[in-house]
């Protein structure tokens, strides 16, 4: 009887290991994992219904403006014409950032469904109480990308 289970054990675990080792080949063969997203120090505050990230940002400025408001200014891109009401959401942080650079979101609201075609949208704010002893810079944070504006010396 003590064969028996030695044999039927024996074939139990040659059975498992040829069930894992195929298993390890596939996931070998599967296609390579696609790159981690990007880490953001802050998160992202609640949008509005409608209101959504748009899809790139290409260039963005800083300053300080009057009555101690900060500036901003992108150049972005999104999806179809027809967004409206673009502006910035300054982001959550527990801490204020060790390297100075604080980030926002650029966001505008979605239009009705459409044509997709690529739009270039100027979209600018001011940012009225940012933290101006901490604040070197500001992160502008797309869909696909981030742009850093570092503010003007001075």
């Amino acid at each position: 009887m003590r064969y028996v289970i030695l044999a039927a054990g024996l074939f139990a675990a040659l059975g498992l290991s040829a069930c894992d080792k195929s298993k390890s080949d596939d996931a070998t063969a599967a296609a390579p994992a696609a790159p981690a997203a990007p880490k953001y120090a802050g998160r992202s505050q609640q949008m509005y219904q409608g209101q959504e990230m748009v899809s790139s940002v290409d260039s963005a400025t800083v300053k300080v403006g009057k009555a101690g408001t900060l500036e901003m200014q992108a150049a972005a891109h999104v999806d179809m014409p027809g967004y409206k009401n673009a502006g910035f959401l300054p982001r959550i942080n527990a801490a204020a950032p060790k390297d100075g650079i604080y980030e926002v979101d650029v966001v505008a609201d979605k239009p009705a469904p459409g044509a997709s075609a690529d739009t270039p949208l100027d979209v600018k704010g001011a940012w009225s109480s940012y933290p101006a002893e901490h604040l070197k810079g500001v992160k502008f944070i797309s869909k696909t990308n981030s742009v850093v504006a570092m503010l003007p010396a001075g």
